[in-house]
């Protein structure tokens, strides 16, 4: 059974609580209080990798629905996004098509849940990366990342705890004026030490190994995201060390 079809089918050891559990309730068809409170101010912290990995799966699925209004529509491509972003087979689409209409519906904004995500994944700053990630592959499925969606975007980052100088590099290697810039995707300046870079590589490379980040909390649904994003950052060190003669 996929994470989706476990969550709504109310598998035991998804019992998330605060907003994430509330709107898997609601839109399971369950009591609210089955899953938790509305508020996740005083929600315990969930800690076993199964949770974890559904509230990221919720968690993407809710504030990309979010997102796809802050442009003023909500396309097909941005909702087929979903599919790619998570590998998600056909039979699970009803799942997918259920949290993003119930997201649609939720009069609360988006803050809660990007707050409670940041809660449950607070050891896990990379898996936390990877929200954004998603996120910004979810808001380019039309072409492009209109400018209220990248102001929802740093927000959310913002709300996660994500510094701006992180979201800056996660940006660099989607979209923006950088998206070129192999020093913008590594997160360093064009004169920085060869040393250094290659230090920043390393450590960009170890931290974003999708292995790591399953281990973590990455769902393997979104592990394709992953990958994109350690060959984006291969290819930008890759790019660096050619033109700066970095062995």
């Amino acid at each position: 059974m996929s994470i989706l079809g476990a969550i709504l089918g109310g598998a035991a050891g998804f019992a998330i609580g605060g907003p994430i559990g509330a709107i898997v309730g609601a839109a399971a068809g369950h009591a609210a209080e089955r899953l938790g409170a509305a508020d996740a101010g005083d929600a315990p912290v969930p800690a076993d990798e199964a949770t974890r990995k559904a509230s990221f799966t919720i968690g993407v699925i809710v504030l990309g629905a979010k997102m796809a209004k802050a442009d003023g529509k909500v396309t097909a491509d941005e909702i087929k996004a979903f599919r790619r972003v998570f590998r998600t087979p056909p039979e699970e689409e009803k799942n997918v098509a259920r949290l993003f209409n119930q997201a649609k519906k939720d009069t609360a904004g988006f803050e809660p849940y990007a707050r409670q995500l940041a809660r449950i994944l607070a050891d896990a700053p990379e898996v936390k990366e990877e929200v954004i990630d998603c996120l910004f592959e979810i808001a380019l499925a039309d072409g492009v990342a209109h400018p209220n969606e990248r102001q929802f975007l740093a927000e959310v980052a913002r709300l996660m705890g994500v510094s701006d100088a992180d979201f800056a590099r996660i940006q660099a290697t989607h979209t923006g004026p950088d998206e070129s810039d192999p020093y913008a995707v590594l997160g360093v300046s064009r004169d920085t030490p060869p040393d250094v870079i290659k230090a920043r590589y390393r450590e960009l490379a170890r931290n974003n190994h999708p292995d790591k980040l399953m281990a973590e909390g990455l769902p393997e649904e979104a592990i394709e995201v992953a990958n994109q994003k350690l060959a984006r950052i291969n290819a930008a060190y890759d790019e660096i060390a050619k033109a700066r003669g970095i062995r």
